[in-house]
């Protein structure tokens, strides 16, 4: 009896590990890569700017402080303060949202999530985030009046729409096949119909073209990959000296054993 109900909680240990693997398994879509270069120091200052400019009312970066962005970044403390801090929070603490959780819960269903290992959970990692700051449209059914061909049925807006442009989607009937079953829509679909593609209206325009928006796009993502793992700033860093020694020091080696083996036949 002891060791089936040692069974049964192990099982139930290892369901509640794996669930969270498969919920990200489950996740998978085919992504656009970001291209993301955590060595660019301008991009994640600028990805950092545009984060606290559009993110940071809602979502908050509990694990991450304002002193280490600083730190890794190549900023000031008076540019952060001045650049980044937009409530009372000191440069020591934590990077947290202004917005109440009771009034986040009443406007969009549920607290936003905090984003600091948001490009960690997500299988696809930043690709993830880049894709799906890309793919909004306007969708009247539902109550934000957006919706995203990434993540369906996003309770989040567009807040990039004013950089963006407004995107409507073109839509195309489900074809059938053989056995009369309906199509997978590989763009996702929106009333019965599978997505194509977006239109952006003249008078809906962005204040960005589509290139100046990817780049955007990829700058917050970039800078979310590195709060989400900030030593993958060092670690890249020093990677390559790390790499150079090693190629040194298995050269001395070699010579070190065709020293010892020089007399030996």
């Amino acid at each position: 009896m002891t060791k089936f109900r040692s069974l049964v909680v192990n099982a139930f240990a290892l369901g509640l590990f794996l669930a969270p693997m498969l919920a990200v398994a489950s996740e998978s879509h085919e992504m656009e890569s970001a291209q993301i270069d955590l060595t660019d120091k301008a991009a994640l200052q600028h990805g950092a700017g545009l984060y606290m400019s559009y993110c940071s009312g809602c979502h908050s970066l509990n694990y991450h402080r304002y002193s280490r962005t600083a730190a890794d970044l190549g900023l000031t403390q008076e540019q952060v303060e001045k650049n980044l801090i937009y409530n009372d929070q000191k440069f020591g603490e934590n990077i947290n949202t202004g917005m109440d959780a009771g009034y986040a819960k009443t406007w969009f269903g549920k607290a936003p999530p905090d984003l600091s290992v948001e490009a960690r959970t997500k299988e696809q990692g930043a690709d993830w985030i880049y894709n799906y700051l890309r793919s909004f449209y306007v969708d009247e059914s539902r109550p934000s009046g957006w919706n995203n061909t990434v993540y369906p049925g996003a309770s989040m807006p567009n807040v990039l729409w004013e950089l963006q442009g407004v995107q409507h989607p073109l839509l195309e009937a489900k074809k059938k096949d053989a056995k009369g079953i309906d199509e997978v829509c590989e763009k996702g679909e929106s009333q019965g119909q599978c997505i194509t593609g977006y239109q952006i209206p003249e008078a809906q325009k962005g204040r960005l073209s589509q290139e100046e928006f990817d780049r955007d796009a990829r700058d917050i993502s970039a800078f979310l990959a590195y709060v989400g793992e900030p030593a993958a700033l060092k670690r890249e860093s020093i990677g390559v000296w790390v790499v150079l020694f090693l190629a040194f020091f298995t050269l001395l080696a070699y010579l070190l054993k065709s020293e010892y083996w020089r007399d030996v036949h």
